[in-house]
This record gives structure tokens, C-alpha cells and sequence, in this order.
């Protein structure tokens, strides 16, 4: 493989020189920087990131730790545009993206505590955020680089980017009561987590406001793949006092109800009204009246990014708070 000695050697240049070049330093002249790519890229050098880790103390790499929603086919769909938004993100910022996967069971702060003796990121993601979440403290007290995707209830300063869950929720069911519904189920998905409790406190509001008491048993709690939102939902349906309106967790959730409905011989729009999140334009695609909520996942995924490549480049700048509304578009 190719190293800056060879360059350096076949331009009659320092290596020094050849470094600043690659690193486009205002100190080379533009065509000594031309000739000096030119050359790299015809003999394939690639940089050596484990030595620049050894000399610099970094390693141009950023690691968003990601729980597995279950081992479920499809289970982690939503999160496609995510890592899509955090990849291209990355790598415009000359950073490689690490995806560390967690199941169900791993416990969250053991999982940052092994990501940190690895010492393998500059900095992290976090998600999947709970209430009085341990992971924020221990990240701050380390100095280490992170944002999270999410937000807690900490008296405490932190970096974030979230999604106005309360606010969807909130609007999701306003409009199935504008349409008439009065038994509006709600899918929350784990119940620790703090976008569920923002999600349960926005509907809450809106049947509040509506002179309505929440029902417990329209408030389902789970993972909500497919097969898991299609048997919530079709207990429900078969209750003596079933729903007549559904605010949908996400597209997987959807497509379970839907093959409830279809399977009862119900008509969604027509005798069960349905609000979902939907951040793939999924939903657009299916033959049924459906009111959704999508947000922009690919942007919230480079904005984790950019704020976290902020943090690294400026430890004790502005400490951000991003929040993403969610856009509604009625059903066709």
C-alpha cells in the first residue's frame, strides 16, 4: 500500500510537505496540492487512520449507539433514513460512521461504558433516551463528545436533538376527535422510554381538552411490529366497546392495524379513522384514507451529526437543543 514516503520520494518533496498537501494546508501552493493528489490517487494511498490515532489521539470516527427494537423481521425499518441522514453527515465531515447495535437485554450503561475503554470514537450518539437517563451524567462527567437523539428529564445541560413527539401525538388525536371518534387507541412503543411519556402526555392533553377520561385499555405499550400491533389491535376491535380512531407509533404499527382491518372487514377512514407517524412515505404508497405525521429522519440523522462534530471541534460552546416538528398531510 502506498504511504507519504512514496509520494513524497516520486514529487522530490518532504514528507511534511506531502502531509500538508493531502490536508489541503494554505501554507503548500495550489499546484503543489494539485500534484500531490494527483499522484495519491493514482498509486491508491489511503490514510492511516490506526497511526493518526496513535499520534493524535484520534480517530476520525463517530459511533451512534442503536438498541434493537426486537430480533423481529423489519423491526428497525424507521431507522433506515436515520443512519442514512448520520452516514452522509459523517463523511462530509471527514469522519467514518460506527453503528453499535444493543439488544432488548444489554443494559444501556454497560454499553457506553465498553464503547468508552474501546476508546474508538472521538465522540457519540446516544438514543433511546429514558427518564433520568445515567448515560447523560457519565458522558459529561468523562468530557466525552456526545448528543443525544431525544431528551431527558435532568436538571442538567446537554446536547440533543429530538422530535417533538408530544406536539404529534397531541395533533394525532385532536384530529381523530374532530372526526368524530370518541374511543381513540393510542401505541406507545417501550414504556421507559421518554418518547413514549412524551407521546402519552400529548394525548392525554388532547382528550383532556376534549372532556374525555383516558381509557388505560386503549393504550398499548410494545415494540409494535407488524404482527405485535396486529394482535393489540385486533382485541381491541373485538372488546365490546372497540375503538373507532387509532394514533399509530409508526409504519410498522400501521401496517399491523391495517391487516386487522381489512381481515375484520373494516374500512379504515370509513369505520376506523387511523393518524401514524411515518418518516419512510410508506403510508403514501397503500390503498387506504390515512392521516400521517413524517418527519424529515434523514435530516434529524445529519443534525446529530453536525451538532456532534460541533461538540468535538468546541467542547465548551453553546450547549444545543434541536427540536424537529413533525408535518402533517391529511389522507387522500
Amino acid at each position: 500500500m502506498a504511504n507519504l514516503k512514496q509520494i513524497a520520494a516520486e514529487l522530490s518533496l518532504s514528507v511534511t510537505t506531502v502531509s500538508r498537501a493531502l490536508k489541503d494546508g494554505p501554507e503548500v501552493h495550489p499546484l503543489t496540492i494539485a500534484r500531490v493528489k494527483e499522484v495519491a490517487a493514482r498509486v491508491g494511498y489511503v490514510p492511516d487512520h490506526h497511526g493518526r490515532a496513535l499520534r493524535t489521539g484520534r480517530t476520525l470516527t463517530l459511533t451512534a449507539v442503536l438498541p434493537m427494537e426486537t430480533i423481529e423481521h423489519l423491526s428497525d425499518l424507521a431507522k433506515l433514513p436515520l443512519i442514512e441522514g448520520m452516514t452522509l453527515a459523517a463523511r462530509q465531515a471527514g469522519y467514518s460512521l460506527s453503528i453499535y447495535s444493543t439488544t432488548p437485554d444489554d443494559d444501556p450503561v454497560a454499553s457506553v461504558e465498553q464503547l468508552l475503554l474501546a476508546r474508538s470514537a472521538d465522540g457519540l450518539i446516544i438514543t433511546r433516551m429514558v427518564s433520568g437517563d445515567p448515560r447523560v451524567k457519565l458522558l459529561l462527567d468523562r468530557g466525552i463528545p456526545f448528543v443525544a437523539f431525544g431528551r431527558t428529564d435532568l436538571d442538567i445541560a446537554y446536547p440533543y436533538v429530538d422530535i417533538d413527539n408530544e406536539q404529534i401525538a397531541y395533533d394525532a388525536a385532536r384530529r381523530l376527535l374532530d372526526k368524530g371518534c370518541r374511543r381513540v387507541a393510542l401505541q406507545l412503543l417501550v414504556p421507559k422510554d421518554q418518547a413514549s411519556a412524551m407521546r402519552l402526555s400529548g394525548y392525554g392533553k388532547a382528550m383532556a381538552e376534549a372532556g374525555i377520561p383516558v381509557d388505560q385499555s386503549l393504550i398499548g405499550h410494545g415494540t409494535f411490529t407488524m404482527e405485535s400491533s396486529a394482535d393489540w389491535f385486533d382485541r381491541l376491535l373485538g372488546s365490546s366497546d372497540p375503538p373507532t380512531g387509532l394514533a399509530c407509533a409508526n409504519e410498522l404499527g400501521l401496517l399491523g392495524a391495517l391487516h386487522v382491518l381489512g381481515k375484520r372487514g373494516l374500512v379504515p377512514g370509513s369505520d376506523v379513522h387511523i393518524v401514524s407517524r411515518d418518516s419512510t412515505r410508506l403510508a403514501r404508497f397503500l390503498p387506504a384514507r390515512i392521516d400521517v405525521h413524517s418527519v424529515d429522519m434523514t435530516g434529524v440523522g445529519r443534525m446529530l451529526v453536525e451538532v456532534l462534530e460541533r461538540r468535538i471541534t468546541n467542547p465548551v460552546g453553546p450547549v444545543e437543543k434541536i427540536l424537529f416538528k413533525g408535518q402533517f398531510d391529511p389522507g387522500e
